[in-house]
């Protein structure tokens, strides 16, 4: 166990996502530099390297759960590779009070959302309790404390018009620290091509 993990009795923290390659991360890294110049993200930036679209947050997860999970999942037809293309930025849970700030989903949304009804599937077959809240498709890139009014950042960020390709879903284990969580694949499931 590492310091800071909040694993305990051999539960790990889990969550189903979809990656963002490097170089696209990398764009986006300096399409914000650009927009913002000396000025920083509210509140607490997610490190690039740590961007990612969340399909499913599992939490505490024993390793017999997870392999049920990792079971479940290849028995799910996950249907074929798609584009995403990205937008512009948006705030929960609402731009004047945001507590997060996000990059939204132009094209691609609705395919997201299918990939996110199969890992809740997944979850459920698994043991997991249902997801609570709706999917909404999004690359979180900063989470505010105390909310804050964010009108006037998203109206001067233009949106990032970069498209990905989606290959296939990730289980992600979250290793938490002073310095932010950081995100390790552990597995991966692969679409059509």
């Amino acid at each position: 166990m590492e310091p800071g993990d909040d694993r305990r009795g051999g539960d790990e923290r889990l969550f189903l996502g979809v990656e963002m390659p490097e170089d696209a991360r990398g764009r986006l890294a300096a399409h914000l530099r650009g927009a913002l110049g000396a000025r920083a993200l509210p509140g607490r930036a997610v490190a690039p390297a740590s961007w990612h679209l969340t399909l499913r947050f599992l939490g505490g997860t024993p390793p017999s759960r997870r392999a049920a999970l990792a079971g479940a999942l290849r028995g799910i037809d996950l249907g074929a590779g798609f584009a995403v293309a990205f937008g512009g930025l948006g705030a929960f849970p609402r731009p004047a009070r945001a507590t997060v700030l996000w990059l939204g989903v132009e094209e691609g949304a609705e395919r997201l959302g299918t990939l996110a009804a199969a890992a809740e599937d997944a979850a459920r077959r698994a043991g997991f309790p249902a997801e609570d809240r709706p999917f909404s498709a999004h690359l979180t890139l900063s989470r505010i404390r105390p909310a804050a009014d964010v009108r006037p950042l998203l109206e001067r960020v233009p949106a990032f018009r970069e498209r990905i390709r989606v290959d296939g879903v990730v289980l992600f284990r979250s290793h938490l620290g002073a310095g932010g969580a950081r995100y390790e694949a552990v597995e991966r499931f692969p679409l059509r091509p």
